[in-house]
């Protein structure tokens, strides 16, 4: 950390997970020693200093809410290490996960656009093509297209063969394919 000075932490009086006054000193001396060596594990996972320094003080807070069951069976920065590695490797895990992308992608979605009459002549034209086919077949396209479930995850929860599933959004295709000018 040649010249760089590490973040704070600021220790919160009555915290929630400390048994004693003693214990908040304790972890503000782990921190003092070792915060430095937490922030460079943070850093070098995280690939980004501010997300670095937010990872830090979470591992502080989990250290000082878990301070209590700390066993001491191994050194207190392989300790702090540990959940500094835990707590950057499910940030990155949650960072990729797919529903992150789709959430972020209609959130901008919504920024962008106003809610105007095309919108309710969309619902209009969905509940018309909608209203042109079974009752079975609109489930199978809700929960295909709206819902995104897989062709397995519609024929489980409808009780039939994905086989059938596939012809339900087949003949809903063709009906919205005759309805729907090029």
């Amino acid at each position: 950390m040649s010249g760089r000075q590490t973040p704070t932490f600021r220790i919160i009086p009555g915290d929630k997970g400390l048994a004693a006054a003693d214990a908040r000193a304790d972890l503000h001396e782990l921190y003092e020693r070792y915060g430095a060596s937490v922030y460079g594990r943070c850093s070098y996972l995280l690939r980004d200093r501010s997300k670095a320094e937010d990872a830090m003080q979470d591992v502080f807070a989990k250290a000082l809410t878990h301070y209590g069951s700390f066993r001491q069976e191994a050194s207190p920065l392989t300790w702090l290490i540990k959940i500094a590695t835990h707590h950057c490797l499910n940030i990155l895990r949650a960072e990729r996960a797919g529903w992150r992308a789709r959430f972020e992608r209609e959130a901008r979605a919504k920024e962008s656009t106003e809610p105007g009459p095309q919108v309710f002549e969309m619902r209009e034209l969905v509940v018309h093509m909608l209203s042109l086919v079974d009752q079975e077949t609109q489930a199978v396209a809700i929960h295909y297209h709206v819902d995104e479930m897989t062709l397995e995850e519609v024929a489980a929860l409808l009780g039939r063969s994905v086989p059938t599933v596939r012809k339900r959004l087949s003949e809903f295709a063709a009906v919205c394919g005759k309805e729907l000018p090029p």
